[in-house]
């Protein structure tokens, strides 16, 4: 039995497939420091897969990057898997260091790339609070979506193999 209340999230007007990728620039976390980067920083070497999840903490992006970490999409495709949520870059690093991630993470507690993408959650009860949706883009070099997922209901996960069949096809 669910402990927990599905949520649905409604309709989002987000970025799709085809439309260019809003660029933007937040600390980038790995396991050893963080730094200012953009999105074009990243595409500018190869794809990226970027993952918006709940903070870090909560389950949802706890399963997320656990389920990522096993498929490795990094080493199978030609492919830079990135995460981004409302959490502190302390928070990030505290995530990578628990789940032993070698993925970086943005960090935007404003949850302005969120807004710019069209995935932004309200989180119930908490007056003024926002989060990222699960949401998924595959952005290519040229920083165009060639693939895009976004959660209709709280919790809902990607389908990886879709986003597997994504990436085959980049």
């Amino acid at each position: 039995m669910v402990d927990f209340d599905v949520v649905d999230l409604g309709e989002t007007d987000h970025v799709e497939t085809g439309e260019q990728a809003p660029d933007f620039t937040r600390p980038l976390v790995n396991a050893e420091y963080w730094a200012d980067a953009s999105l074009s920083d990243l595409t500018d070497e190869s794809p990226v897969l970027l993952v918006f999840h709940s903070m870090d903490g909560a389950f949802p992006a706890t399963y997320t990057w656990k389920e990522l970490t096993s498929r490795a999409f990094d080493e199978t495709y030609d492919v830079q898997v990135v995460g981004i949520s409302i959490s502190t870059p302390y928070e990030h690093k505290d995530l990578i260091a628990e789940r032993e991630m070698d993925y970086p993470l943005f960090s935007d507690p404003a949850n302005g790339v969120a807004a710019e993408y069209g995935v932004v959650h309200d989180l119930d009860g908490m007056a003024g609070v926002t989060e990222p949706r699960p949401a998924v883009f595959l952005v290519d070099t040229d920083g165009t979506v060639r693939y895009d997922w976004v959660a209709e209901e709280w919790p809902e996960f990607p389908d990886y193999d879709e986003i597997e069949s994504a990436l085959a096809d980049l």
